[in-house]
């Protein structure tokens, strides 16, 4: 199926490259992001248990923590979608796509579980 082109002065291959570059870098945040707050989950339990205080103090921080990266494991299978149907659409409108992986491309049907981000 091909669109109507209607000219807004930007032509889909230029907003394919900068949708492209926006979604890779909102991944790499999302990895970013885990990253760091695995790091801080490392040094709130060294610190608790280098610094001798009572083994539970702060549990509830560490359990917000765990709250939080589990929304950001989340975010991420959503971003994934996002980039599957992306994808699509980039085929559906310019014959292309930025070279995701096949499972990168599932349909919006698909159990986030099993899409893989690119």
């Amino acid at each position: 199926m091909k669109f109507e082109k209607i000219d807004t002065g930007m032509s889909t291959e230029v907003a394919q490259l900068r949708i492209t570059r926006d979604l890779h870098e909102a991944e790499a945040a999302l990895d970013a992001a885990l990253i760091t707050q695995a790091r801080l989950l490392q040094t709130m339990i060294g610190a608790r248990r280098e610094t001798g205080v009572a083994p539970f103090l702060g549990q509830d921080a560490l359990m917000r923590l765990l709250k939080s990266q589990q929304g950001l494991v989340d975010a991420g299978g959503e971003l994934a979608r996002v980039h599957g149907r992306l994808s699509s659409i980039a085929v559906e409108t310019n014959g292309g796509n930025d070279a995701c992986p096949p499972a990168a491309r599932e349909s919006d049907d698909e159990n986030p579980a099993t899409v893989r981000a690119a």
